[in-house]
């Protein structure tokens, strides 16, 4: 069974989409959604095995010579410029950026070493922002083209996580000043705020954080985890023609995390929301099947 997207069938002929982080959860959707719908892919990332592996999922569908891989890490410009030129040099053009590479660690905010806080804040913000020139620079100024900054639900403030709180925060006034800075080149610039997104980046956590997402869905109004292909719809959508008039703004794909307010309107547990099955090689996230890692003994 292929993709299951909403949208039309050769939507994306002929378009380059440049996705970082392509490896894997989220990144790893898109450019099957995006493959599926004629769109030639580059997914860069840190890890190449991940790259391949994701490569062969899509050419395993019969979609050969659409997908190309880059190993890059975001941190290092000469890695992002780089990889930029490779993209053009290999595939032309670069119609579209889905600026997804991005990752945290739990800690308090009092804790947050300068080293960690300065790590975090060079992968989420200042590696998004290279990424984002280099196309526009060596592309999108000439010749225009769609930027989709994926974020994270940072609304009313991210405790224990202050550091990415502020770097995706950052990203968002980011694509709002591009938004309008770069408009007039005919390149529109949004992002996309994923909340509870069930991916294989809930594995990543350390066993506290783990035990904090389990408690997620009971605490919001749609009383459960999204799913990848969810994100993926919405970074389409902003990838698409009927966009055309969206610039500067931000999609919440959250299941409304921060319109709860605990003291006005307490939770309702129901199972009424009904997920959008559309990624046929999705998998659960171990920790949902197996539970929470177990913390290593100190000492």
């Amino acid at each position: 069974m292929p993709y299951q997207s909403v949208y039309r069938h050769g939507l994306f002929e002929g378009q380059v989409i440049l996705i970082t982080g392509g490896g894997s959860g989220i990144g790893r959707c898109a450019a099957h959604e995006l493959a599926s719908l004629g769109a030639t892919v580059a997914i860069a990332g840190r890890d190449e095995d991940k790259l391949l592996k994701v490569k062969a999922e899509i050419e395993a569908e019969g979609i050969v010579g659409r997908v190309s891989t880059q190993v890059c890490d975001i941190r290092n410009e000469e890695q992002v410029i780089a990889m930029v030129e490779a993209v053009l040099a290999q595939h032309g053009r670069i119609d579209g950026l889905v600026n997804n590479a991005g990752g945290q660690y739990r800690q308090p905010l009092k804790d947050i070493s300068s080293k960690g806080f300065e790590a975090v804040v060079r992968l989420n913000l200042f590696g998004g922002f290279m990424v984002m020139r280099e196309v526009y620079n060596r592309w999108m100024a000439r010749n225009g083209g769609n930027i989709v900054n994926i974020i994270a639900d940072i609304w009313n403030g991210w405790p224990n996580y202050a550091h990415s709180g502020a770097a995706r925060g950052g990203m968002l006034t980011l694509s709002e000043s591009a938004a309008s800075e770069w408009a007039s080149a005919g390149v529109r610039v949004n992002c996309v705020a994923p909340g509870g997104i069930a991916s294989s980046g809930f594995d990543t956590y350390e066993p506290e954080a783990q035990t904090e997402i389990l408690k997620f869905p009971k605490t919001i109004p749609m009383q459960r985890y999204g799913n990848v292909a969810e994100m993926s719809g919405a970074i389409v959508y902003l990838l698409s023609p009927v966009a055309s008039f969206i610039t500067g703004t931000c999609i919440r794909v959250d299941g409304g995390a921060p319109n709860m307010r605990l003291c006005w309107n307490p939770p309702v547990e129901h199972d009424k929301s009904k997920p959008f099955v559309g990624f046929h090689l999705d998998e659960m996230p171990r920790l949902l099947t197996e539970g929470p890692k177990q913390a290593s003994p100190k000492g």
